[in-house]
């Protein structure tokens, strides 16, 4: 029903078997584990997403160090996503920490997304410090989050959302 890309966000933590072939089945053409998941999980995860063709996202909300879950992968996957949960935006001191990007950047050829209470200049110091992808939120006029409010013109910041990552 929709054309573009469709990522399942589900964030695997056991059973990637079952819940790749799910995401695959319903149309996604990529879906994400946990970066804090069994190493087992996430290896069955990568296969699987390979075997389907979809793209492979670990997401590394919650982990310190993502280049040492990385090294314990059999097969790197093809997004890494730096993740600053919803619950941790408004936490003095709880940061995107780009400093991992050259990290994994030295060692996997694989794309970079930044997520979690993007704003405008968020979105600009992602870019800047070489993610790939940025993640942002549509949020209520209610809601504690970062993001695209409801109560704006939904377009026009989405527009100067493109300039800033262009």
């Amino acid at each position: 029903m929709w054309p573009g890309f469709i990522v399942a966000d589900i964030k695997t933590a056991d059973g990637a078997a079952m819940e790749v072939e799910e995401a695959y089945t319903s149309g996604a053409n990529a879906v994400t584990v946990l970066g804090n998941a069994p190493k087992e999980t996430i290896d069955i995860f990568i296969e699987k997403c390979n075997s389907y063709g979809m793209d492979s996202m670990i997401d590394m909300i919650a982990v310190q160090d993502p280049l040492k879950v990385l090294r314990t992968l059999k097969k790197p996957p093809s997004v890494v996503i730096l993740h600053r949960g919803r619950d941790e935006e408004n936490v003095f001191g709880k940061v995107i920490e780009y400093r991992h990007i050259s990290r994994i950047r030295s060692k996997y050829d694989v794309l970079i997304s930044a997520a979690g209470g993007v704003d405008l200049r968020e979105a600009h110091s992602a870019v800047f410090n070489g993610a790939d992808i940025v993640v942002v939120n549509i949020v209520r006029p209610q809601d504690p989050w970062r993001g695209i409010s409801t109560a704006s013109d939904v377009r026009a910041l989405a527009y100067e959302f493109l300039k800033t990552i262009e």
